[in-house]
């Protein structure tokens, strides 16, 4: 029997890919057995377990660069979780005892992928953005394969280019599972509702909630119909989202036209809605494509090489979104927008089919096709 051993996390931008292998694998190898490794104190706790997998906590954090004295104490903890981060990693390979071990990037899947590589375990790791993050560059020479999303990724060291192959960046099932009208019919609105979506990720965002409260600011003000689903992320900082809203007089709570919430349910919502306002992370975009639906995009401003800003002028120059750095927001940009085109159903569409033109169809072939060989080696 085959046994998979998955890690990453943090966001679920390292979460769903790792889950979505496994569907992959699960496809060729329905009595493979699965365990995911990652961080007790992220998302990837609370959605692993719901999805009805094995979770095996390891404690991992990230090095701090910019000095402050709360990132000080934070970095004196990183360097302690990172001292013990091996020896919790043998002890997760040692009881689960994979065949396979597979990284997707985030902090904790260093230690294990490493670990695993270590111990003679065929390893391989899936690089999400166009360029690629360090915990693939540390791992990039140890692993037997490297999954890339994009061609660009291939900047990597010179000696690991024969290990790399472009997949393309898988999606879960479920977001290929339901139409438009079933999912309207779960959530609770109406076939001929317009609803909008709006999320800053796993984490949420600053930015997409100023102007998701905005919006919903601006339909009650106007007397608008139109439908909102908003999650505003799991960041502490977040947490009385809604409390601020109802305190500014914007009915929240027992509103049918609203659900906001600090994580939906995202291939549900993405079904049901007919424009989404995100940020441009990897997985948030092949999702779009995946379900084909148009996009105002608010590219992060603080990742590396501005590379969500890349990721969506993609969309843009296909013609299925239109993206606005923070820096050119004014207060009404997003309103006007929505607006404008909310008043233009035909328009709303001709971006989600753009968006669907965009989408790799046969991902989930090629991320089989890179393993196999793996999995053929290990069953010798």
């Amino acid at each position: 029997m085959l046994r998979v051993l998955l890690a990453g996390g943090g966001t679920a931008g390292h979460i769903n890919p790792a889950m979505a292998i496994a569907e992959i694998i699960k496809e060729h190898h329905p009595d493979a057995e699965f365990c995911f490794a990652g961080n007790p104190e992220k998302l990837e706790a609370k959605i692993v377990p719901q999805a009805g997998y094995r979770f095996e906590p390891i404690k991992i954090e990230g090095i701090q660069r910019h000095i402050s004295g709360e990132n000080i104490k934070r970095n004196v903890k990183a360097v302690h979780y990172l001292i013990h981060s091996g020896k919790r990693a043998k002890a997760i390979i040692n009881d689960f005892k994979p065949d396979l071990v597979i990284g997707t990037g985030g902090y904790v899947s260093g230690p294990i992928v490493r670990k695993a590589a270590k111990m003679g375990i065929k390893t391989a790791i899936h690089e999400a953005n166009a360029f690629a993050g360090m915990t693939t560059k540390l791992l990039s020479k140890q692993v037997d394969k490297i999954m890339l999303t994009v061609e660009k990724t291939k900047n990597l060291d010179e000696s690991v280019r024969d290990k790399c192959v472009v997949t393309g960046l898988p999606v879960r099932r479920a977001f290929e599972r339901k139409t438009k009208s079933e999912a309207r019919r779960e959530l609770g609105f109406k076939e001929d509702d317009i609803i909008i979506l709006s999320c800053g990720g796993s984490l949420g965002a600053r930015t997409i909630n100023e102007n998701a409260a905005r919006l919903m600011k601006w339909y009650q003000e106007t007397g608008s119909s139109i439908c909102h689903i908003h999650s505003y992320g799991t960041y502490k900082d977040y947490a009385g989202f809604v409390d601020k809203l109802e305190a500014e007089g914007v009915k929240v709570k027992d509103n049918p036209r609203l659900i906001v919430s600090e994580y939906v349910n995202m291939p549900l919502s993405l079904a049901a809605c007919d424009l989404v306002i995100t940020r441009c992370g990897a997985s948030t975009l092949t999702e779009l494509e995946a379900v084909g639906r148009g996009a105002i995009l608010i590219p992060s401003p603080v990742v590396a090489e501005n590379h969500q800003y890349h990721n969506g002028m993609v969309l843009q120059n296909a013609g299925a979104g239109f993206v606005y750095q923070e820096s050119e927001l004014k207060e009404n940009t997003v309103i006007d927008k929505v607006a404008e085109l909310t008043k233009a159903p035909d328009k709303m569409a001709e971006l989600s089919a753009n968006a669907a033109g965009l989408y790799i169809s046969d991902t989930n072939d090629r991320i089989y096709e890179t393993i196999r060989p793996l999995i053929e080696e290990t069953a010798k």
